[in-house]
């Protein structure tokens, strides 16, 4: 994920609304951008949350084929007395993978969420070591597990802004599995009835929401990652995804949750620059194979900016000069700045959209002379 950074000025930011809740993050996962915030960086107990990490392991474990979906997993008597939500497996089964993440996600069942522990990790106390790892690996600078199911722990305490980064890598790096987050109802045969509905409220009272989970104990209250996709002309769908945190009711973060997705939609419009792969700029280069690079990123350029300001956009690359060979595909090379009516918005690193090999020595010798002279 780029590490963009909003930084319009705050007379031409559109002020959020109110927000009940101890703290809040609303992201635009399509620009990368953030919209709002408060108290981001505060240490809050991430409750059920913690199940979104858990998710990213399992699904990683899917994609290396460590383990599949149907493969059939023991329920061991850990998993089994866990308390809190379930999805009311015990030791007589042999539950699906497929099915635990399901039980996980729609359920928030900790006793599915410690299956997939076990088998992921060999056991729940490796599990939270490689949770605790993939946290620093994705940039999680302010987050701490105790545990795969996000019960009370001394120690067990994450951000809104960690939270953004684990939400939207999910979305990034699994979009074949993150489907699961959408299910209303899930329940596995021989399990109670009255069980089976996913506690995103959301997801029954607004189409364009998928996801993705809830979360709550007596210490967080009530909590609430969203995520809703919307068609507009001009980028296709847009993606925002909003954080809220320590709500005094499940109606609460859901309507607080709704509120921040709607503001989001109105408050700011998406406006695409340049599209996936396209070259922003193609420079010279100098002593390679090729005389010029192309620079661009792997994903379209979208801006995110207030409502009725996308006439004045301005936009500015800043790179090294001169260029010289080699450069990987990839590399990154230069910036693209965006700004709004003289005002910086964002800065967005360039890469080379192809390799340039170093040219033969004849060629880097008389590109050595040309330097020379310049």
């Amino acid at each position: 994920m780029l590490a963009l950074m909003c930084l319009a000025a705050a007379a031409q930011t559109p002020q959020p609304p109110e927000i009940a809740a101890r703290s809040y993050l609303l992201w635009d996962t399509t620009a990368n951008q953030l919209l709002a915030g408060r108290e981001i960086d505060t240490p809050v107990e991430p409750a059920s949350l913690t199940k979104l990490m858990t998710a990213y392991l399992v699904f990683d474990a899917l994609r290396s084929k460590k383990i599949d979906l149907q493969q059939r997993l023991p329920v061991s008597e850990r998993a089994w007395k866990m308390p809190g939500s379930r999805m009311f497996i015990d030791p007589k089964m042999k539950v699906p993978v497929e099915d635990l993440i399901k039980g996980m996600i729609v359920q928030s069942g900790n006793d599915a969420t410690v299956a997939l522990a076990e088998a992921v990790g060999g056991s729940v106390e490796r599990f939270v070591e490689l949770m605790n790892e993939q946290a620093k690996a994705l940039g999680m600078k302010s987050t701490g597990y105790r545990n795969p199911e996000g019960l009370t722990a001394p120690g067990h305490t994450t951000t809104a802004r960690d939270l953004s980064i684990l939400a939207t890598r999910l979305l990034q790096d699994f979009p074949d599995y993150v489907g699961y987050y959408a299910l209303k109802k899930y329940r596995y045969e021989g399990t109670p009835t009255a069980n089976d509905t996913n506690r995103n409220m959301l997801l029954f009272r607004d189409p364009t929401v998928d996801g993705l989970k809830t979360g709550h104990t007596e210490a967080a209250g009530y909590c609430l990652i969203a995520t809703a996709r919307r068609d507009f002309p001009n980028v296709g769908g847009r993606r925002l995804v909003s954080i809220v945190l320590g709500a005094s009711s499940e109606n609460a973060r859901a309507n607080e949750s709704q509120k921040l997705l709607n503001w989001g939609y109105t408050a700011f419009e998406a406006v695409k620059l340049f599209d996936a792969n396209q070259a922003v700029v193609s420079p010279e280069v100098w002593k390679g194979a090729q005389n010029v690079v192309k620079l661009g990123r792997p994903q379209a350029v979208v801006v995110a900016v207030p409502a009725g300001t996308a006439s004045r956009l301005q936009t500015q690359v800043v790179r090294p000069d001169p260029l010289v060979a080699p450069f990987a595909k990839g590399q990154a090379v230069g910036t693209l700045k965006v700004s709004a009516g003289g005002q910086p918005v964002l800065d967005v690193p360039l890469v080379a959209l192809e390799a340039v090999e170093q040219a033969g020595v004849l060629g880097r010798a008389w590109d050595a002379l040309r330097l020379w002279i310049k």
